[in-house]
This record gives structure tokens, sequence and C-alpha cells, in this order.
């Protein structure tokens, strides 16, 4: 898995980042290395990288910030790195979607050893991802499901996107109001459940309804066994 692998590394101190850069790529990662936090997720975006090693503490916009941004369009594993210890469910919580993380000071060996387990993790996870039977067409805004249409809203085709991406994945209203609404509007919880409830109704009028509430945290789709 690590051959071949792209590790981008968004770090500001030159030692850290060289340490990890000489490290990874001793274990044959292809590397990037970034020293500022502008601009990081238009970078992912134009060379989508593998995975992430993300400084929490970056001048330009801060590392927390960027996860939040790379999470609206990219699954991809990222880990973050942080000398605030009493913030790592913060970190790790779902609403930022961080997948692993790593306190300074570290060893670089573990680093390596924690890059290659999320990617290990999202390889296994792709693998068992089932092919469902809804069909979306991004141009024309067309949902279907088994061959139904759907008469969805441009909101609700995304966010039925979002959810079918990942199968079983739980996402945060916050990580669903940065997918539906790319303008970062400030929408509040209660449009997002509602425009959850409008879509599951529009489900169940063809005779599904795969989208769960996981109380207290967000919405998921689990297309039952069978179906797939």
């Amino acid at each position: 898995m690590s051959s071949n692998a792209h590790v981008l590394v968004v770090e500001d101190e030159p030692k850290i980042a060289a340490l990890l850069r000489d490290y990874l790529r001793a274990a044959n990662f292809r590397v990037s290395v970034l020293d500022n936090g502008t601009g990081v997720a238009d970078w992912v975006r134009g060379h989508v990288p593998d995975a992430i090693l993300l400084d929490v503490m970056l001048p330009g916009e801060d590392g927390l910030s960027i996860c939040r941004s790379v999470r609206s369009f990219s699954d991809l594993p990222i880990l973050l790195i942080t000398a605030r210890v009493e913030e790592i469910d913060r970190l790790l919580g779902l609403e930022l979607g961080a997948d692993d993380y790593i306190c300074k000071p570290f060893s670089p060996r573990e680093v390596v050893a924690r890059v290659k387990a999320v990617l290990r993790r999202a390889k296994a996870q792709a693998s068992s991802t089932p092919v469902l039977p809804i069909g979306l067409d991004e141009q024309r805004f067309e949902a279907r499901v088994r061959g139904r249409p759907l008469n969805l809203t441009p909101v609700e085709f995304r966010l039925l996107g979002k959810l079918v991406d990942q199968p079983g994945r739980v996402f945060s209203r916050q990580q669903l109001m940065d997918a539906l609404y790319r303008d970062h509007r400030v929408v509040s919880d209660r449009t997002i459940d509602s425009h959850v409830k409008n879509l599951r109704r529009k489900l169940s009028d063809v005779g599904f309804d795969p989208i769960a509430s996981v109380y207290g945290v967000g919405y998921r789709l689990e297309w039952p066994d069978g179906e797939a």
C-alpha cells in the first residue's frame, strides 16, 4: 500500500517537515510539503494526494479549518498533528472528520505506521462499499432509484449524493451543511433536518428510506441488506 502512495505534509516548522518527508520517502511514499495553510484545500483539489499530515497550528489558515474545507469535497485520510493534547477529542470529532491524530513530540516511525494504517482502512472501506441502486446524473440534477425518478431540489440532490458517496458513514450536520452550501452561508441545524425530512419522504414515495438518524450526531445512509 505504501509504494507510490502520495502524502501531503502541511507543516510550517522546517525541521519537522523535513523529518516527516525523509521518513515517509524511506517508506516508499511520494511526499509533497506545504508550509502555509493558505490555499491548501485548492492544492488538494488539484493534486489529489492519498493522505494528508496536517499540523493544527499553521500560518495563513489553521489546520482545523483546512480539515473542514477538505472534508466538504474529499474523504481522503487526514491525520492531524497537534501539541494541544487536551483537544484530542475535539480534533477527532465527526464534525471535523479527521481520521487520526499525532501529538508532538512524536516518533517519526510511529507517524509512518499511522499513515499506513489509515491508508489500509481507506482501501478496505472502498473495496467493501456496496453498489447501490441509486443513479445520480450530476449534469442534469436527476436522481433515480431502481430506474424510478426522484423529483429533487438541487439541495436535496447534493444531500443524497453526499450520503451515497459513503454508505454507512455518519455525517454531522455541519459536514452536510458545508457540502450543501458551498458559499458558506449560515443556516441552522433545523434547515438541514428539514432537507433530510423532505428527502426521506421522497425516497419513501418510491418504496425506500435508507437514511438513518444518529441521535446527537447526524445522518448516514444504510441501504437494507439485499438491496445493494
